[in-house]
């Protein structure tokens, strides 16, 4: 059982996902290599912030994650 990357994008739009597939009792693990490239010294462009969440969750979090990925 591993984690599974469900979103990779803004900070923002990755902070609203997560607030929402948390909202329904799925546990996230938000990576943002905005904040890690920046800590190492050097900057980061793109899609820089991951959302995860465990493989065994995600026919529960599935449906709340299409229907952001069409609200955006």
């Amino acid at each position: 059982m591993g984690l599974m990357k469900v979103f990779s994008g803004s900070e923002i739009l990755a902070l609203a996902l997560q607030e929402r597939i948390e909202a329904i009792g799925v546990d996230t693990v938000l990576k943002n290599n905005i904040q890690s490239a920046r800590l190492g010294g050097f900057g980061e462009l793109g899609q820089a912030v991951e959302l995860f969440i465990r493989e065994t969750e995600f026919s529960k979090a599935n449906p709340v994650i299409e229907e952001f990925r069409m609200s955006i």
